[in-house]
């Protein structure tokens, strides 16, 4: 068991029988009263997000999650498959707990699994991945003052703003974290 005080950014726990995972808190003190610890969490096996108060001495359950190395093979409808690259194990883990990462999912791509007590409930993708431009406008210089944009359509449907020199067939890459063009790759 750990403190309230103690959740931080990324900390799993367990409570009432559901997962959470920190992904923001605020610690608040007032004048005579106690803290109160504010946590927005994410339900990991539902893929829900809400936001949880704690008084300052409250406890919660801390857990730890194993994590292996696998790899993105495909998806059939509502279940996303990786392979384990260790016991070469297909771990199906459900769309609404990939929801925010589904756009930057390649096949083949290296991913690392989260999981507590068998059970796949986290991926964590690298920062960034290179992606195909399957549809853009065509991009004129000269009428703009700086940093001109336009939006490009990527292979697994992510749509992005990226500069106007960016053409169908190019290769970019984008950050896995704000969505945003980082350069061009070829």
């Amino acid at each position: 068991m750990i403190s309230a005080n103690d959740l931080r950014k990324g900390t799993t726990y367990t409570e009432d029988g559901d997962l959470f995972k920190v992904l923001d808190f605020s610690h608040n003190k007032t004048a005579r009263g106690g803290a109160t610890i504010r946590v927005k969490v994410s339900n990991l096996r539902t893929g829900s997000i809400f936001e949880k108060t704690y008084n300052g001495g409250e406890r919660v359950q801390d857990i730890r999650l194993d994590h292996s190395q696998a790899q993105y093979l495909y998806n059939d409808g509502d279940l996303y498959y990786f392979m384990d690259n260790e016991t070469f194990e297909q771990p199906a883990i459900n769309k609404e707990i990939l929801e925010e990462i589904i756009p930057y999912l390649t096949e083949n791509m290296e991913v690392k699994i989260s999981s507590y007590d068998g059970e796949p409930i986290d991926i964590e993708i690298p920062v960034t991945v290179d992606l195909k431009v399957i549809e853009t406008e065509p991009g004129f210089a000269g009428d703009t003052a700086q940093g001109a944009t336009k939006p490009a359509t990527l292979s697994t449907g992510l749509v992005v703003q990226t500069p106007l020199f960016v053409n169908i067939g190019d290769m970019i890459r984008v950050d896995t974290r704000t969505g945003a063009y980082v350069t061009r790759v070829s």
